[in-house]
């Protein structure tokens, strides 16, 4: 079941859009933040963005990245929520065990 950040308006008619996507639960933990037809993928981990296909905040809208990292743990948690096996957390949990 995907999750879709809510943003603020006008965002979401400039066509912007953060989600968590279906059928990833292999991918390190992330978010997919679209812009009309370009996408990234930020990693929840430490907030890099991943490769393919990169990226960097100055391609981003500050107001949309100002939401998600708003609502990081909300993010999180939703992330762990969908995908238990794969939290974001694990690799700390690894570390620290």
């Amino acid at each position: 079941m995907a999750f879709s950040l809510e943003l603020p308006s006008p965002l979401g008619t400039e066509g912007w859009k953060v989600k968590i996507r279906d059928k990833e639960r292999l991918e390190p933990p992330h978010v997919t933040i679209f812009h009309r037809r370009k996408q990234w993928r930020l990693g929840l981990r430490d907030g890099a963005f991943l490769v393919p296909p990169g990226g960097d905040w100055h391609d981003v809208d500050d107001r949309v990245r100002e939401t998600i990292q708003a609502n990081w743990q909300r993010l999180c948690d939703e992330w762990d929520r969908a995908y238990p096996t794969n939290r974001v957390s694990a690799v700390a949990e690894e570390k620290d065990g």
